[in-house]
């Protein structure tokens, strides 16, 4: 009985994404608020693992977030599902991301007057230990709730997803994840 009204809860979530989509081409910003609530975790998650950089995968959702607000009115339900559109638009953005990596041609007298973006050694070492202090923080949860939020957070996967795959209801599965949330929170508060 689980398992079904789990589908059904990821059909109505997926149903209810292609009518926002549709608010969102006749340019309702309630709507769009709700599309990015719904999907921003997913897209960045594409995007992120594409690019491996979050200042980067951070760009890109919010060129994503843009180009769904001028573009929606090209989304069709008859050819993809909401997610699988918007999670198209945020890999092939990642993909030019990446493809504009490429080192610039030229001589190398032109490489001295090109701008140095990277970040600094010490914002290298900061990030370095956030790191370390959240991946320390998620030890300390329980397994279930570090593998739901790794799979939510990291892999992008949505709640409906995991529901589904874990044979949950989703409601459970929000919870799993709210609770985990809060220890982790409390964590790395100390």
């Amino acid at each position: 009985m689980h398992l079904v009204e789990g589908l059904d809860d990821a059909n109505s979530a997926r149903s209810e994404l292609a009518r926002l989509m549709a608010r969102v081409a006749d340019k309702d910003s309630a709507a769009f608020k709700s599309v990015y609530e719904r999907t921003s975790a997913k897209l960045y998650g594409v995007a992120l693992r594409l690019l491996g950089d979050e200042a980067e995968a951070q760009d890109v959702l919010q060129e994503v977030y843009i180009l769904i607000w001028r573009k929606a009115a090209l989304f069709d339900l008859a050819r993809a599902g909401a997610i699988t559109w918007l999670a198209t638009l945020a890999r092939n953005k990642a993909i030019d991301r990446l493809r504009g990596r490429r080192a610039p041609e030229g001589d190398a007298d032109d490489a001295a007057s090109l701008a140095d973006d990277s970040p600094s050694s010490l914002d290298m070492l900061e990030k370095a230990e956030d790191a370390s202090r959240v991946r320390q923080c998620l030890e300390e949860l329980e397994e279930r709730a570090r593998t739901m939020i790794r799979s939510a957070f990291f892999d992008g996967a949505t709640y409906p997803e995991l529901a589904e795959k874990t044979g949950v209801p989703l409601p459970t599965m929000k919870s799993w994840i709210r609770r985990g949330l809060q220890h982790l929170r409390g964590c790395l508060e100390r």
